[in-house]
């Protein structure tokens, strides 16, 4: 009989990859719960005066010449110009290609990196950069500060935070969000499925008005920019000395 570990002992990290594998102690729950609140507390913080965002999702396995680095890239300048925070989920590949866009063309640029055993390390065209251990929390921050969603070609994860976004919009959690799915090639059969997904009765024809697909970025932008002009509102946001907010 092997001898009893201390209460601090069987405490799991809150950041290990055990988190959702079944019940734990009481202590490890108690960790895990104050480990995600510190992880909320971080990010809105960092984010609280950063200013009304356009979030770009898209893989981190595009490197700098490929076309969709180079699209993203130019999405980023283009946000930019809007007067709108270009945010990402901080890492290479496309996230990297859209701060760069902005962060070149005198835009702010944010990214929310996630750490990961591979692929992911933030990039280094970011104003802002917060590293969280929790892709829950990534996607809440992704999503709270943004006023509108570039879906650029990805993998799992971008079919993930798509999905997800998508779902908010749906069930009215969020705002009616604009969302573009852009790369007509790449995304071609998977908008395919949407008319099966129709015709089983699973999405309704009002789902699919919650997306623009597209190859042209003027129609991306001024689908955009017709959104923000007409329900843009930002109420200003005082900074409060006894809360550390520096200005």
């Amino acid at each position: 009989m092997s001898p009893k570990k201390s209460t601090s002992e069987r405490i799991i990290p809150a950041h290990a990859q055990v988190y959702l594998d079944g019940p734990k102690p009481r202590m490890n729950e108690l960790w895990f719960s104050w480990d995600v609140f510190k992880q909320f507390i971080k990010g809105m913080r960092a984010l609280h005066f950063m200013g009304p965002c356009i979030t770009v999702f898209g893989s981190a396995r595009f490197k700098e010449g490929h076309e969709h680095y180079e699209a993203a890239r130019e999405f980023g300048k283009r946000i930019a110009e809007t007067g709108f925070v270009t945010m990402t989920g901080g890492g290479p590949g496309v996230m990297e290609a859209a701060n760069r866009g902005a962060f070149e063309n005198g835009g702010k640029s944010v990214g929310v990196n996630i750490k990961l055993p591979f692929e992911q390390y933030p990039n280094p065209y970011v104003h802002q950069s917060i590293t969280l251990n929790y892709f829950f929390v990534r996607k809440v921050l992704l999503v709270k500060y943004s006023y509108a969603f570039i879906i650029m070609p990805g993998g799992w994860g971008t079919m993930d935070e798509l999905y997800e976004t998508l779902t908010l919009i749906q069930t009215e959690v969020i705002n009616t969000f604009p969302v573009v799915i852009y790369g007509k090639e790449y995304y071609q059969p998977m908008v395919d499925y949407f008319d099966v997904m129709l015709k089983a009765g699973t999405i309704s024809p009002d789902d699919l008005k919650l997306i623009l697909f597209t190859d042209d970025m003027d129609e991306a932008m001024e689908h955009i920019k017709k959104y923000v002009r007409k329900n843009f509102t930002v109420k200003p946001r005082k900074r409060l000395w006894w809360l550390f907010e520096k200005r």
